[in-house]
């Protein structure tokens, strides 16, 4: 089932990216930052999850006040000649690779665990 959903989500982003108009230079730096700023979000979010304290609300939240803020620092930096939104992708990205080492680190404890019982059995 895995499988069939990645193959139909791989089609349908390979349409979708030849059909769909693309986004000027203009605003793609304010995409890409978006895009950072959301991510930030999924990976808070999935770890809060991992974590058992997810809140949708603060979730949506997050999501939309990050991305909508970072954008208004790019634009604010572009306004001043001045590479603001460089802050944001520091932080941003060092928040992502915060959460990307605590679910790392919540998945080996669940496999180490998953380990030791079943070594533990085989030894009974």
């Amino acid at each position: 089932m895995v499988y069939i959903t990645i193959i139909i989500c791989s089609a349908l982003g390979i349409l979708l990216g030849l059909n769909l108009p693309t986004i000027s230079y203009t605003y793609s730096g304010y995409l890409a930052i978006a895009i950072i700023a959301a991510l930030d979000s999924v990976f808070g979010g999935l770890t809060s999850i991992l974590k058992k304290n997810f809140d949708i609300r603060i979730f949506v939240s997050g999501f939309f006040g990050n991305a909508i803020l970072a954008m208004l620092l790019t634009y604010l930096g572009e306004r001043l000649n001045v590479d603001i939104y460089l802050a944001a992708v520091i932080v941003f990205v060092g928040r992502m690779f915060t959460n990307l080492s605590i679910i790392r680190r919540i998945y080996i404890e669940k496999w180490s665990k998953k380990y030791d019982e079943k070594h533990n059995a085989k030894q009974e």
